[in-house]
């Protein structure tokens, strides 16, 4: 072996680095059809990542536009469409933490998971079919997973932390939506955003961020399984709040459970929500001042409306905490129901569990997502990569940062009514699943409720019911009658005839 002398040494050692090539968009175009009542719909699809620079400049000096991140999206568009009548819906889930996999392959995109559910669960190896009900029909679609979530990464270099935060996450997710629109000469075509749970909070950021950093207005934001402010369900000592807006979702699990007997659902809920906006703030209010009569009398009336026995509501001095709730409920048959969705449950091995170890609303679906969207994406859109596709972050979700809120609420509340005060064309549709453990109904009524804007504006909110849980698509009536409302709602905020 021939050995190096000092001069090569020497001229290696000098050798400039090879520089680290610039990320480049990775995305990839198919081709496809659905048939939709006998009419066959002809539409491209669009996968991979497109990549977000940011514009940096030190000390007044600018140093061009740096590669941040890599942006998982998956667009449809209806072929020889007029963009300026075509709508088109910018779509995520939330956590923080989820991608978009949900609402794609749950509810919204051309293309389903056959997850089953509760009465019908499907075994592995899973299945897709066509959607026929599918919004594409009426709008074109842009699926987005936030940086950490799906196939999204940041650059080389940079550090995911920028993204993990409430801030971070709606510029980032701003600047995908301003790019896409830009880029497909889309400015003039009505626009809408669709989150579910955490993604309502980002859509509702998003609306005003868009409107005062850029000018883009849209005409709708569908906001399923709402949360705007995330004081009303979160169990802090001091925030009596979320024990009393939690009762009437509370009370519909146990009815669907067959603790209300024969009462309809609908007489069970009003009065739940009765006792929950009148007595039971009154007597939590009231503390130790609460007499030994008023107590006993609030303390039953809350364990018949949540199927609880007085003993435990007693014991917890009338404040359920959520998660306890759902340990709780069926103990007795050593069951928890699910977070997500109240419908489901699955047996607990340890009976005398504080917390369920388990969420059967998730777990019991997961699996036919996660199949489903890792082959649809191959074999299908013809997209490879070998990156896990984060369908739920429990890392990103940790990481998050709310320092925007310090000392105050998590609460895009204002945000929203500044966006409909300065765009008074702005429609909101809000949909609620009745089973809903993680953004109950009657949370949701009561921020929609504190939104500043005149009375004339409230007209533009637009809200739907469905007895289905947070992922209300999954059960298949709910589904099919969502469908049909999404489709109207959008027909109708675009503006174009």
């Amino acid at each position: 072996m021939a050995e190096t002398t000092p001069e090569q040494e020497a001229a290696t050692s000098a050798a400039p680095e090879k520089p680290v090539p610039e990320p480049t968009d990775d995305l990839v175009t198919t081709h496809h059809t659905l048939t939709v009542k006998r009419r066959k719909l002809a539409y491209t699809a669009q996968t991979g990542r497109i990549v977000l620079r940011k514009e940096v400049v030190t000390d007044g000096k600018s140093e061009g536009h740096k590669p941040k991140a890599e942006v998982f999206v998956t667009a449809y568009t209806l072929d020889d469409a007029d963009p300026g009548t075509r709508p088109v819906t910018f779509a995520f889930n939330g956590g923080p933490g989820s991608s978009s996999i949900w609402l794609h392959l749950g509810l919204l995109g051309p293309r389903r998971v056959l997850s089953g559910d509760v009465d019908d669960p499907v075994a592995p190896p899973y299945g897709l079919a066509d959607n026929p009900e599918s919004l594409l029909a009426h709008s074109d679609l842009v699926f987005i997973d936030p940086v950490s979530t799906g196939y999204s990464r940041p650059s080389e270099g940079e550090t995911a932390k920028d993204f993990l935060g409430f801030k971070g996450d709606i510029e980032s997710v701003g600047e995908v939506i301003r790019l896409w629109v830009s880029r497909n000469e889309r400015w003039l075509s009505p626009k809408f955003l669709a989150g579910e749970s955490y993604g309502t909070l980002r859509a509702a950021g998003l609306a005003a961020h868009l409107q005062e950093r850029h000018g883009l207005y849209l005409n709708g934001l569908l906001l399923i399984s709402s949360v705007l402010d995330m004081g009303t369900l979160r169990f802090t000592e001091g925030n009596d709040l979320p024990y009393s807006l939690f009762v009437p979702t509370y009370a519909a699990i146990a009815h669907y459970h067959g603790l209300h007997g024969d009462r309809p659902l609908d007489d069970v809920l009003a009065d739940a929500e009765d006792f929950a906006a009148k007595e039971l703030p009154w007597a939590l209010a009231r503390g130790a001042r609460l007499s030994t009569q008023d107590r006993a009398e609030a303390v039953a009336t809350l364990a018949s409306l949540t199927g609880l026995s007085e003993s435990y509501v007693d014991r917890v001095g009338l404040r359920i905490e959520h998660m306890r709730f759902f340990t709780e409920l069926l103990r007795e048959r050593g069951l928890v129901v699910g977070r997500m969705d109240g419908r489901f449950t699955t047996w607990e091995p340890d009976g005398g569990r504080e917390h369920a170890s388990d969420d059967p609303s998730v777990s019991r679906i997961i699996g036919a997502y996660a199949a489903g969207f890792n082959h649809y994406v191959r074999a299908e859109l013809g997209y490879q990569n070998d990156l896990p596709y984060e369908i739920l972050s429990i890392d990103t979700f940790k990481a998050w940062s709310y320092s925007d809120f310090e000392g105050r609420s998590v609460s895009v509340v204002d945000s929203l009514g500044s966006a409909m005060r300065a765009n008074p064309h702005l429609k909101v549709h809000v949909a609620f699943g009745h089973y809903d453990g993680a953004t109950p109904h009657f949370a949701a009524e009561h921020v929609l409720a504190q939104l500043q804007i005149p009375e004339e504006l409230r007209e533009n909110i637009d809200t739907a019911y469905y007895p289905a849980g947070h992922m209300m698509y999954v059960h298949e009536p709910t589904r099919l009658q969502q469908s049909k409302d999404l489709a109207k709602f959008v027909k109708k905020a675009s503006n174009r005839d």
